[in-house]
């Protein structure tokens, strides 16, 4: 019988906290499509503030706030983007800035730490000579911290340079910053200088910031004017939705203090699971909180077998591939819950039995 459970699946599976479900409850709120309520126009007003642009607007999921923001650049069905080959937008997002918007994807490969080699995005903007035939590009796309490639963290050197190769050619640059404040608080730089190159941003409220729904979008104040009107069009516009900006306030104010304690955890995690014999993983590039890691083909186990095998114990990790698994930290496990998850993968791995048998 499970007594405990530790998900470690996503940082997007946290519970509003008491202090979050009181703010929803008391929530002043009017119709949002309308721009009259106040507490999302608070939870705008502060996250234009923070990341130093001059608007913002709420949108109901990151996925949504991406595909706005490449759709309000790439007016123009034909348009090219050039975005990393591992990256959120290109593999995760049902393909909706082609399905949807008519925009072309030009993948460039994504180096170990998420960035893509400054040239190679340079040779893949299109020679404007070539309009007859080409697409023609209009915006590049980063992803700060990078998931796929375990959390690591752009350097705002890195952006910057991205910055100025976007307006050489006369062409925006759009950030997913999905965990933009994990990276703040790991490089110790403010969001706002993060961004400072980037003509939009979307951050995500319910991932390490634990808010029960939603993301923002920020930008100008014509690039946000566009984009409401898109998020009409996508569905995405609501009525009443102060009650979820409030909690996704409390969020922004009691949460981002906890990343630097999720990062902690991950590296302890990572470090247990590199002194178990039958795991490989990188504990260096474990920078924020994702652990990526592989099993070796010699265990017995397949990442498919453990994965059953922590949830029969209520751990929960998400599988990867054959042998591979992430683990994401958040502010809702603790230290314990640590310990606790790396005692069943040494257990699975030294080949005794428990009273399951396995």
């Amino acid at each position: 019988m499970i007594t405990r459970t530790v998900d470690l699946r996503s940082d997007t599976v946290t519970k509003p906290t008491e202090a979050m479900r009181a703010a929803m409850a008391t929530a002043v709120v009017d119709d949002d499509v309308l721009h009259h309520d106040p507490t999302a126009l608070r939870l705008e007003t502060e996250m234009a503030r923070i990341t130093g642009k001059e608007a913002a607007l709420f949108v109901p999921s990151g996925t949504m706030g991406n595909l706005i923001s490449v759709l309000v650049h790439c007016d123009t069905r034909g348009s090219e983007v050039i975005l990393g080959d591992n990256s959120h937008i290109h593999i995760y997002e049902n393909g909706g800035i082609s399905t949807i918007g008519g925009v072309h994807p030009m993948t460039v490969k994504n180096n170990r730490d998420g960035t893509m080699d400054i040239d190679l995005i340079e040779a893949a903007i299109r020679d404007p000579r070539g309009v007859l035939v080409y697409p023609t590009t209009r915006l590049i796309c980063l992803e700060n911290t990078h998931a796929n490639s375990g959390g690591r963290c752009l350097s705002v050197e890195y952006v910057d340079k991205v910055g100025e190769l976007a307006k050489k050619h006369g062409l925006k640059l759009h950030i997913d910053g999905a965990r933009i404040f994990n990276a703040s608080v790991a490089l110790g730089i403010p969001v706002h200088r993060l961004v400072q190159a980037a003509d939009s941003v979307s951050v995500c409220l319910s991932k390490g910031l634990g808010a029960p729904v939603g993301s923002v979008i920020v930008g100008s104040r014509s690039f946000i004017a566009k984009a409401k009107i898109l998020r009409k069009t996508l569905g995405g516009g609501m009525r009443q939705v102060g009650i979820l900006c409030a909690a996704a306030l409390v969020a922004v104010q009691e949460n981002v203090v906890k990343l630097e304690g999720d990062h902690k955890k991950a590296k302890i995690l990572a470090e247990g699971l590199s002194q178990i014999k039958g795991i490989k993983v990188d504990v260096a590039s474990v920078e924020t909180n994702i652990i990526y890691f592989d099993i070796e083909e010699s265990s017995k186990f397949t990442a498919e077998k453990m994965c059953e095998y922590l949830e029969e114990h209520g751990i929960l990790v998400m599988q990867e591939g054959p042998l591979r698994i992430r683990i994401v930290l958040h502010h809702q496990i603790s230290e314990s819950d640590v310990q606790y998850t790396l005692s069943y993968f040494q257990h699975a791995l030294s080949g005794v039995q428990d009273q399951n048998g396995i």
